[in-house]
């Protein structure tokens, strides 16, 4: 089960590539903010915290991050 998450993870991160900086710290936002419930629901931080985290992480990489010029 764990092995499916992984890859639906780096799959959404492979196609969620945005042109400007805000739509990839949309899209980074939102996909860390669900890879962050999942992880969260899993520990003992809790569904929304993790979503909280994963999400603030997932925009700051998104922002960061230049998209391929090809």
């Amino acid at each position: 089960m764990s092995r499916y998450i992984v890859l639906l993870a780096m799959a959404f991160g492979i196609a969620a590539c945005g042109h400007d900086p805000g739509s990839r710290a949309l899209t980074g936002g939102a996909i860390g903010a669900g890879a962050g419930a999942v992880v969260g629901s899993t520990t003992v931080i809790g569904t929304v915290p993790g979503a909280v985290i994963g999400g603030l992480g997932g925009a700051v990489i998104g922002v960061a991050t230049t998209p391929l010029s090809w």
